[in-house]
């Protein structure tokens, strides 16, 4: 199938984050497409929305925008119009479903989502925790975590922890290695929720034989596969022995296994097994 070029505008008052994640998970349904993004973050009165949309005539395609101010967004319909592009105000629908069933007109104030309120200087201590927590780092610590995950080593508890933190969740990581038993305080912790991360042998080799070619490194019994099958087995068993959920990442994204771990989380609140 050829691919088609598509020129994207982001068209945004605040930061254009909410965006992008948008326009991401649209294309995602779609096979053979280039997009070319184009972001206009701030965009917050109509001289400048002019100054973009001159911009958006040389390279013309799909506007996507989240305005506030009404007469900025119909400045930018207009605009749209007369260059006959498609305009789509990426929020209306939600806001809209929000609004009735909630029986109370929106706020219109531009970047209020990002406002510096409690949740996100706890969403900045969560990351900074998270950091600082890595790699089996500050065992003693580990109580105050909300998540501790645990698995053999290359089975994405780091890219998993720091996807977590920035959903503001305070996770620390430990590495499974049988002939490097863990701290005694792993097995008695309390407050937070201790995960195993598994994964398929194929798999495993596979991404630790990728990581041994870029560091340049010789064979190991880190890419042994007999060495790897029983890392595995030894990794099972203690999540086994202490009840830990299991989360099998062969075939999840960084993403799907952050979401499986959040839904653990929640279930647990709702038991009320939480710490409060």
């Amino acid at each position: 199938m050829p691919s088609t070029r598509l020129h994207l505008h982001l068209v945004s008052d605040s930061t254009g984050e909410t965006l992008e994640s948008i326009a991401k998970a649209g294309l995602a349904r779609f096979e053979g497409v280039e997009a070319v993004k184009h972001f206009w973050p701030m965009v917050r009165s109509e001289g400048h929305l002019d100054r973009v949309m001159q911009e958006v005539s040389k390279r013309p395609g799909l506007v996507l925008y989240t305005l506030v101010d009404g007469r900025v967004r119909e400045r930018l319909e207009h605009c749209a119009r007369m260059m006959g592009l498609p305009a789509v105000s990426a929020l209306d629908p939600v806001i809209e479903g929000f609004s009735r069933v909630l029986g109370q007109a929106a706020v219109t104030r531009p970047g209020r989502q990002h406002t510096m309120d409690a949740a996100y200087f706890a969403r900045v201590e969560a990351i900074q925790y998270t950091i600082a927590h890595d790699d089996g780092q500050h065992a003693d610590e580990w109580e105050e975590a909300d998540i501790v995950l645990a698995g053999v080593s290359r089975s994405s508890k780091t890219p998993t922890s720091i996807y977590l933190a920035n959903r503001g969740y305070k996770t620390a990581n430990i590495p499974i290695v049988p002939e490097s038993p863990p701290p005694a305080n792993l097995f008695t912790l309390q407050r937070p929720l201790v995960v195993g991360l598994s994964t398929s042998p194929d798999r495993l080799l596979a991404v630790r034989r990728n990581r041994i070619i870029a560091m340049g490194s010789g064979e190991s019994d880190y890419v042994d596969p007999d060495a790897i099958s029983k890392e595995l087995a030894f990794a099972r068993r203690m999540f086994a022995d202490n009840d830990w959920p299991v989360i099998d990442v062969t075939r999840r994204s960084i993403e799907e296994t952050a979401a499986a771990i959040i839904n653990l989380v929640q279930k647990r609140a709702e038991n009320g097994l939480s710490p409060a």
